[in-house]
């Protein structure tokens, strides 16, 4: 006789397996800051990437399974490329590429045994802080439009309630990237982070064309020893094609 599970249950169980798969990632911080949208990730590695580009205003940081959401990022490039390149460029959105991500989340939790283990930002730089965008994407296709800082995977919680009580709204990139990182040693007293454990990037709206851009170790270590800094200088300004990101 075949096992019956109500589909309440079923949705509850497929979701209680894929926070506690996210839980178990390192967190990572996006916050507002004076010229654009700063991304910290903890992540020691230098080959797999939480942060990456997706298009000229956008990018995307996530948590999670590597494998899974390195597919929905290059479903996402593929998407700006081929709507930018068939219609306009200025028609490729951070709102557009959440709804398509929230569709593809929401088929995947709802007709498939084994959901997304991931959670996901999509995020847009504007013309100044009131057009910035950023999209807060889950498991199971919820959107959520965030202002001001969101974090996420690891214990988010701890996270999140550093991040209020430390962010102040247009603070420059040295006091930003400070109070990220002041906010992902919340999840262990004991620890304390350097620029080489640190992924950090930027979508900085005084550039022109792309506007990502990752930050380099050397550039981080100046930040966070400085009292004020010029966002413009030390980064490398790439953001290619193969970035992806672990789920360590």
């Amino acid at each position: 006789m075949p096992f019956y599970v109500s589909p309440e249950q079923q949705m509850k169980d497929k979701a209680d397996y894929a926070r506690k798969g996210i839980s178990r990632g390192r967190s990572v911080v996006v916050l507002q800051y004076d010229d654009g949208i700063l991304f910290v990730a903890d992540n020691p590695s230098r080959a797999l990437h939480k942060i990456s580009e997706i298009y000229d205003r956008i990018a995307f940081a996530a948590v999670g399974k590597y494998n899974e959401f390195e597919n929905l990022r290059l479903g996402g490039v593929r998407y700006a490329d081929i709507n930018g390149y068939q219609y306009d460029r200025r028609d490729v959105t951070a709102r557009g590429l959440a709804n398509v991500y929230a569709q593809s989340l929401g088929t995947i939790f709802t007709e498939t045994n084994k959901p997304y283990e991931v959670e996901l930002v999509v995020a847009e730089v504007g013309e100044d802080a009131e057009t910035d965008q950023i999209y807060r994407l889950t498991f199971d296709g919820s959107v959520a439009d965030e202002h001001g800082y969101v974090a996420m995977g690891g214990q988010a919680d701890a996270v999140a309630q550093a991040l209020k009580d430390g962010y102040r709204e247009g603070s420059p990139l040295a006091e930003a990237l400070r109070t990220a990182v002041r906010a992902l040693e919340a999840q262990d007293s004991d620890r304390r982070l350097e620029a080489k454990s640190l992924e950090v990037a930027v979508l900085d709206r005084n550039r022109e064309h792309r506007l990502f851009r990752r930050l380099t170790a050397r550039r981080i270590e100046d930040l966070l020893g400085s009292s004020a800094s010029d966002p413009s200088e030390g980064s490398d300004g790439s953001g290619d094609a193969s970035e992806g990101s672990d789920e360590s």
